[in-house]
């Protein structure tokens, strides 16, 4: 027996989509029938992936977002339900890190991270689940197909590790986030969990693993490999489908076993 997520009809915002997981992230939901609105900064690459899956028969949008803007974060909403529909699923997945050890630590590349992978991330989830709740509120008897809220944290936000301690402790509240966020908003139908990546080959670390220290670090894993980004796709399609209504505040591991 087959089993497919059919997300036609459903709208996602996918927040950090130029490139890495969130490019990945995006590809997938279009490809399951998602329009799926990209938003970040680097415009031109947006508008790159959107024409890529047009080509492929799906439904993008385009619209610039910067998370450490708290009015860029309305504005990049407002446009995005003026555009494309009310938002059903949001993929929060803008993320920054730095490598520093934690005596190195200035002022600067700590409001960096936080504002970045915490407080953004934060206010993004406020403004659409803000928006969800208000539907679920006016909607007739049986009529909101609920909301998806999947917050991307990281396996470094349940594990320390050395020399990203801020990063570590930027992922570790986006857990704690999306568990409050759970209890809040699971009333109105709204899901919010998050998805914990391990290390994952992205353009932005692909040139360490080929790398001597990259190759030594490799053989400290558990299976001695690093994923790539469509080793994700099953982890997010079960948190995005509308058959997923009973996994509220889940933290789901996609890490090939690195924080056992």
């Amino acid at each position: 027996m087959s089993y497919s997520i059919d997300l036609s009809g459903r709208v996602a915002l996918v927040t950090g989509a130029s490139s890495g997981l969130g490019l990945q992230f995006a590809k997938t939901l279009a490809g399951a029938g998602a329009a799926v609105v990209l938003a970040g900064r680097r415009i031109e690459r947006l508008k790159t992936l959107r024409a890529e899956i047009e080509s492929a028969g799906g439904d993008a949008h385009v619209v610039r977002l910067d998370v450490t803007d708290h009015a860029s974060i309305k504005a990049a909403v407002a446009h995005a339900e003026t555009e494309m529909g009310s938002i059903d699923i949001l993929i929060n997945n803008s993320g920054v890190a730095s490598t520093q050890r934690l005596v190195d630590v200035m002022p600067q590349d700590y409001d960096h991270i936080m504002d970045t992978n915490t407080k953004g991330a934060f206010f993004v989830a406020q403004e659409v689940g803000k928006r969800m709740i208000a539907r679920s509120k006016g909607a007739a008897p049986g009529t909101f197909t609920g909301g998806r809220i999947v917050n991307i944290a990281s396996m470094a936000g349940l594990r320390v590790l050395g020399q990203i301690g801020v990063y570590c402790m930027s992922k570790a509240a986006v857990v704690h986030m999306t568990r409050a966020m759970a209890l809040e908003w699971g009333r109105y139908g709204i899901n919010v969990n998050a998805l914990c990546p391990g290390y994952i080959d992205t353009e932005i670390n692909h040139h360490q693993w080929g790398t001597e220290q990259g190759q030594k670090f490799i053989a400290t894993l558990p299976r001695r490999r690093v994923g790539q980004p469509r080793d994700l796709d099953t982890a997010l399609m079960m948190l995005c489908a509308n058959e997923s209504h009973f996994i509220n505040g889940a933290v789901i591991q996609a890490d090939d076993g690195f924080a056992v």
